[in-house]
């Protein structure tokens, strides 16, 4: 693809995100994301045929920038235990700033397509949790952490995050109660 073409699928996925942030998954057309973006709907199908897969593709760039955040962390060689913080801030950033977060179109995409139809956000999941206990593990063989169980563990946070999006969506979450479940998820990792 060229210069040109790579730019303009750029501002296609940029001004799509900034679409879906403000009308979710299930209100956005094709014609929507085409209009703020000032191109033509002939323009936008030549990159994307659907918004579910610029949806996808959005979420996509943003895991993948995501992971090499955490890449670099580990690549430094950093503590576990800090590594897992900078990941549950991350998370809390993102919680606490809904008005720029893709969740809800998220989960509108995720309803649409049913439970386990949607690949994409399963594999996500299951790549924070293998991400997750490679951290515990890394974290035991350092004294770091204790857990009889890295996976479950890995696991459990990941439910606990998930939990925390859907209430910062449906009934609000304050800064002091997500920084409660971060020090309760680092607490049960704790080597007394």
């Amino acid at each position: 693809m060229s210069d040109k073409a790579e730019r303009k699928k750029k501002l296609i996925r940029d001004t799509a995100r900034e679409v879906f942030i403000r009308k979710g998954f299930k209100d956005v057309t094709m014609k929507d994301i085409a209009q703020t973006a000032g191109i033509s709907r002939g323009g936008l199908y030549l990159y994307y045929s659907s918004t579910e897969e610029l949806l996808l593709d959005v979420l996509r760039i943003e895991s993948a920038e995501s992971d090499d955040t955490f890449e670099t962390a580990i690549s430094r060689r950093a503590a576990a235990a800090d590594i897992l913080l900078l990941f549950l801030n991350e998370q809390k950033k993102e919680l606490l700033n809904q008005q720029d977060a893709l969740s809800v179109a998220t989960y509108e995409y995720a309803f649409s397509t049913g439970p386990g139809e949607s690949g994409f956000l399963r594999k996500r999941f299951q790549s924070a949790v293998r991400i997750i206990e490679h951290l515990i593990r890394a974290g035991i063989q350092n004294d770091e952490f204790y857990s009889s169980d890295p996976h479950a563990a890995a696991t459990n946070i990941m439910f606990v995050i998930e939990g925390l999006k859907i209430s910062a969506q449906t009934i609000g979450i304050t800064e002091k109660e997500v920084d409660r479940e971060i020090r309760y998820l680092m607490d049960g990792l704790a080597r007394f």
